[in-house]
């Protein structure tokens, strides 16, 4: 149990299948009209998929410059987010 989580592969799979669901959000809406447009939730699943990055940097044993790249990017992304949410 511990080899899974001392592995950044597990990591890498939350990514896979994080991008998929945002993918998947994003054709839903375009066909149906129907959920969130891509322009709603994109900032903030860029800001999670950096944070993710982040850490699986860290699993992988990643100098400190690549997780603090993703950290930056992850806040940088956050800030977009809520600075565009709260000109509405």
């Amino acid at each position: 149990m511990d080899t899974l989580f001392s592995s950044p592969l597990w990591v890498d799979l939350i990514i896979v299948f994080t991008l998929l669901e945002g993918l998947a959000l994003a054709v839903y809406f375009r066909l149906t009209g129907r959920g969130v447009p891509l322009a709603q939730f994109g900032v903030n699943l860029v800001s999670g998929v950096c944070l993710m990055f982040a850490l699986r940097s860290a699993i992988a044993g990643a100098g400190a410059m690549w997780i603090a790249a993703g950290l930056l990017a992850s806040g940088l992304a956050h800030g977009l987010d809520l600075w565009r949410r709260w000109q509405r």
